[in-house]
């Protein structure tokens, strides 16, 4: 029986690499979006609509996916920010937003959908090497701070009833030429989303959680 991913956050950039790579594996793949992505279509993965930053869309992917047993899910979505990534140019509702889109709801989504994921599998949530506090080089105020967020939330999940049995990982993909990392960062999607998918079969079934780079080797906290 072949394998099942639920990808949230799919419509470009990484999670479309992602639905891309799992399928080249043969796995089934199912893919959220917020508006339609004609590439995320173009896949043939099976697409829902969800937004992770509003409670009530996630709740309806719930309930639409009740009784599936996935073998993974994770959990892509995310913002940079203002480009500024001043906590003192930006609003607290800027601040706020930024915050619920790259921390809180993904935590919140996780733990609404883990009834979903077979009790061996994987729920794994991208964050960055930005959000390690050992390893952060400074700049990026927001957007590290949120990810950081994400990451201690992540790991509290991780001890969770919900998560009982399952592994939780939050996965850095690398400085990446997407439309956030740039032209000139020195990873391109194919090999970030081949690094993530290995790393992430080799982690599952362990029931451990970390804190992983694509390439498989752990991050300092």
């Amino acid at each position: 029986m072949a394998k099942t991913v639920l990808i949230l956050g799919a419509s470009r950039g990484l999670g479309l690499g992602l639905v891309s790579e799992f399928l080249s594996r043969s796995w089934q793949v199912t893919a959220t979006e917020r508006a339609r992505s004609e590439a995320l279509h173009a896949t043939g993965a099976t697409v829902e609509t969800a937004d992770v930053a509003d409670h009530a869309s996630v709740d309806a992917l719930a309930r639409r996916l009740a009784g599936q047993a996935f073998d993974l899910i994770f959990i892509v979505a995310g913002q940079w920010g203002p480009r500024h990534q001043s906590p003192l140019q930006a609003s607290f509702e800027e601040s706020a937003a930024l915050f619920v889109a790259n921390a809180i709801g993904p935590v919140a989504a996780a733990q609404r959908l883990a009834g979903t994921v077979a009790v061996n599998g994987t729920i794994a949530l991208m964050t960055s090497g930005l959000g390690s506090i050992a390893n952060s080089s400074g700049g990026s105020l927001l957007y590290s701070g949120t990810k950081a967020a994400l990451n201690m939330m992540a790991k509290g999940f991780a001890l969770s009833p919900e998560a009982k049995g399952r592994t939780v990982l939050v996965v850095d993909p690398g400085w990446v030429q997407t439309d956030m990392g740039g032209a000139g960062a020195p990873l391109t999607v194919e090999r970030s989303v081949r690094g993530m998918a290995d790393t992430l079969l080799a982690r599952a079934g362990t029931g451990n959680f970390a804190f992983v780079r694509h390439d498989g080797h752990e991050v300092p906290w």
